[in-house]
Order: structure tokens, then sequence, then C-alpha cells
């Protein structure tokens, strides 16, 4: 990685993917995650579900820091409670955490501790706090939120159920949460989350999207490589300047 702080890369990058490796081969994990920095991929999203805020279970800290290489750690925390559980997180090498507004009755505590984190791998590298919103909330719960983040995630699907299709009211969402950006005057990035594909991605990045979370529509177990290329070359057309 460039000697970038992790937000100030992220939007140079903007907008690109971050590639879910849950959907990898998890035997083959090391050969997948150089399968995506050939490909020019720079972040890599785990998502990690709890059992509790969400039905699935996947992962948690000790995985996150068996990842070795260049790629970001974007962390997506599908747990309930969060207060007590983001120190393991940060710990574990993760450049960008991620937690739900539905998540902890006290969210905006949670993200005032993470603000005051240092990232494990370099401090120099900085900590990127996301807030994510679920299908279902309204977007205006962001309002008191916006000066602990630097990015607001929207799922475009409910989070912890397999084979859901892109929720079309997310345009409007995106929209929305745009507006409100600059009506604050906030540099915040914006993500999308579920749902996304190579039929899509053009105009979900074209909506104003700057980290599209994309998973299954990269390794589909035919050609991996081939679809990170396709994600990544749509979204450099799209490219808008930091």
């Amino acid at each position: 990685m460039p000697p970038l702080q992790a937000l100030q890369l992220l939007r140079e990058l903007s907008p690109t993917v971050s590639v879910g490796l849950l959907t990898a081969d998890l035997l083959r994990l090391g050969s997948e995650i150089s399968l995506l920095e050939r490909t020019g991929v720079r972040v890599a999203h785990v998502d990690v579900m709890d059992g509790c805020f969400v039905p699935a279970m996947t992962v948690g800290p000790p995985w996150i820091k068996a990842l070795k290489g260049p790629l970001l750690k974007d962390v997506h925390l599908m747990v309930r409670d969060p207060i007590g559980k983001v120190a393991d997180y940060v710990a574990c090498g993760a450049d960008v955490i991620t937690v739900h507004v539905e998540a902890d009755l006290h969210i905006h505590r949670v993200l005032q501790s993470l603000g005051k984190m240092v990232n494990a791998n370099d401090p120099a590298r900085g900590l990127v706090r996301g807030i994510a919103l679920n299908p279902g909330t309204p977007v205006e719960a962001l309002e008191p939120l916006l000066d602990e983040v630097e990015m607001v995630t929207l799922l475009a699907v409910n989070p912890g159920w397999g084979g859901q299709s892109f929720i079309p009211s997310t345009f409007a969402r995106i929209e929305k949460v745009r507006r409100l950006l600059q009506q604050q005057k906030r540099d915040i990035l914006l993500g999308v989350d579920g749902g996304v594909t190579r039929a899509n991605i053009a105009e979900i990045g074209a909506a104003g999207a700057d980290i599209i979370v994309t998973g299954s529509a990269v390794f589909d177990g035919k050609a991996p490589e081939e679809n990170a290329r396709f994600m990544l070359e749509t979204l450099s057309r799209l490219h808008r300047p930091a």
C-alpha cells in the first residue's frame, strides 16, 4: 500500500470495490487474495456476523488477524452491542470498521470510542469509522452521527440472508444521503453493500457510491479474476477526483 492514510487512499480510489472474502474459496484464501491483488483490487471486505444481530455466524478477530498482504481490511460488524467488541477488531488489524446504527443503544459512544483508537498496522494509516444502515432504517438516523464517521454504508439487502437481490429503493436512499452530506458540507465516503452484480455496478457507481461491496459477483466459482477486473474497469470510467 502506498504511504497514504487509509481514508485518503479510499478517497483517491473512489469509486472502487471492496471485495467480500467470505465468498472466496476459504481453503485457498491466500491464493484468492493474491488473485485480487493482481487485478488491482485494494480493499478486502470481511462480514462479521454474530448469530444475534443477524441469523448467520461467520468469523472473528483471529481470522481477520491472519489475513496477510497489502489490501486494506474493511471489517463490517453485524454484531449486537459492539461497544465492548470493537477494540478487538482494531487490535487484529482492521483499517475500516463499520458498525450498525441499529446494533447498540449507544452507537454514538461506540463511534467516539473508535475515534480514540489507532490503526494496529501503522498508526499513520488512521482508522476509518463507518456507520451502516439497514434498508428499513431512515436516512435521518445518520444526522446525529456525522461528526463521528468517515464513511456511511447503505445496505441494499437485509443483512444476514444470502441470495437476495438489490433493493431498487436504495437508489433514492443514495441520493438522499448525498444531498444530506452536501447540505452539511461533509466530506464523508458513501458505501453500498448487498446485491451488487456485474449488471448493476455501473448504475450504483453513477448514482454516487464511493465504496461498493461485492462478493459472490466476483467469487462466482467461474471467473473471479475476470469479474474483479470488470468491476474495477467499469468504475474507473466513473472516477471522481479526490
